[in-house]
């Protein structure tokens, strides 16, 4: 973000305290004026936040549907600023009201907490360089990925693993305090370095891996979005054995786990599916459980899958499932109503699973805030002395009833 003053020889600098912390400097200098002037500016640093938003007449801020305090003015001019703090953990949302008319804001505005930071005395992993691989189940495809790997990692003890896809996304440790628009930094290096030092999950080797290309072809969605056990079987035949060679993992399904975004979401499923022996643990995030993929006649879509959890054979994995009432629907189909189905056939099905479900769009901040409790929750109970585990549905899970959804915005 470029740096520019908001007012001439004015630099609002408001400090925030953390508890337990050094104070944290919010520079309202950092906001993108353009921003201020939408209504669109926020900082964030892990529960503290500020707006600012330029009006003639002083703005009532929305956070979640609710009044915040009073916003003001540094000295009676410039933007009006609020300061405050935020639950983490979640995302959150925000606008304003000004002269009577709803005026700017965002949706999906990350709130994380402290173990998406960097913390001191915490040894840092480190990501590898980029590997090359081609394929030959894709014939043609080039993939590339990357590998995190922590500090408490010892050659001589096979490490646990997590397959991550859309791995570019984790490539970046820090984001900026700006919120970004599109997507936010999902801070995952940290998230890892933070529980692994404290043994709050195993030490595992982290593989980041992006969607392949033909030529100038992307194969995302066909790798993807495919509900067959190609991809499953690419993943198990032709880079494992690549990771194999260079880390010492292990290879039993009890201590694998896999997650990802969207298509990515669905393709972490679709794998522990088609190879519960493999995988056993998911992370599926915003997933695309829709026809992406689908042709009639020829090959099912993904929207499928709450009835083959319904109505298949069990398989022996643990889901965290996550999405927001606002995500997409389109010809494709409701992003929204295809997790609540596949939560409930989760359920229906004695699965050991866990939903989440905000007000979020199709966006990563309400899984990447809540990154920490995901994979302490996928890991608990981890025991590396085993090589498999029957996972059961929680007690307290199947006392609940299934989800139920209304119609919240028409008369």
């Amino acid at each position: 973000m470029t740096k520019r003053t908001l007012i001439p020889a004015l630099l609002l600098s408001l400090a925030l305290c953390l508890a337990a912390a050094p104070p944290v400097v919010l520079d309202a200098s950092k906001l993108n004026p353009e921003d201020v002037k939408k209504g669109t500016a926020v900082l964030e640093d892990g529960p503290n936040y500020l707006w600012a938003v330029d009006a003639g007449t002083r703005p009532t801020l929305f956070i979640d549907g609710s009044a915040a305090g009073p916003m003001k003015q540094v000295r009676g001019k410039g933007p009006w600023i609020y300061t405050g703090k935020l639950q983490t953990g979640t995302m959150h949302s925000f606008y304003y009201m000004i002269d009577g008319k709803k005026f700017g804001g965002m949706t999906d505005i990350p709130a994380f907490g402290p173990d998406s930071y960097s913390q001191p005395g915490v040894p840092m992993g480190k990501l590898s360089e980029t590997f090359v691989s081609m394929s030959k189940l894709y014939p043609g495809m080039k993939s590339e990925y990357r590998v995190y790997v922590p500090a408490e990692y010892d050659p001589a003890i096979p490490a646990a693993l997590m397959i991550w896809q859309d791995g570019h996304y984790h490539f970046e440790r820090d984001g900026p305090l700006q919120i970004p628009a599109g997507q936010p930094p999902s801070r995952l290096q940290n998230v890892i370095d933070n529980l692994t030092y404290r043994k709050e999950i195993p030490v595992a080797i982290y593989l980041l891996i992006d969607p392949g290309t033909v030529g100038t072809t992307a194969m995302r969605s066909i790798q993807y979005d495919t509900v067959s056990d190609l991809y499953p079987r690419f993943l198990k035949e032709e880079i494992l054995p690549e990771l194999y060679s260079k880390y010492n993992v292990r290879k039993d399904g009890y201590s694998h786990a896999i997650a990802g975004n969207s298509s990515g979401g669905i393709c972490a499923f679709n794998a522990a599916w088609y190879m519960p022996e493999l995988f056993t643990r998911v992370n599926a995030r915003i997933p695309s459980f829709t026809a992406l993929q689908w042709k009639p006649g020829v090959q099912d879509g993904g929207y499928i899958y709450p009835f083959l959890v319904r109505r298949g054979p069990k398989r022996n994995i643990r889901v965290w499932l996550q999405d927001g009432s606002e995500d997409m629907d389109n010809r494709a189909g409701s992003w929204p109503l295809q997790s609540i189905q596949m939560a409930n056939s989760l359920k229906i099905g004695r699965y050991d699973f866990h939903f989440t479900f905000g007000s979020g769009t199709h966006n990563h901040s309400q899984n990447n805030s809540e990154l920490p409790a995901v994979l302490k929750w996928l890991w608990r109970d981890y025991d590396p002395a085993k090589t498999e585990q029957t996972f059961e549905q929680d007690a307290v899970e199947k006392a609940k009833p299934v989800f139920r959804v209304k119609i919240y915005n028409r008369d």
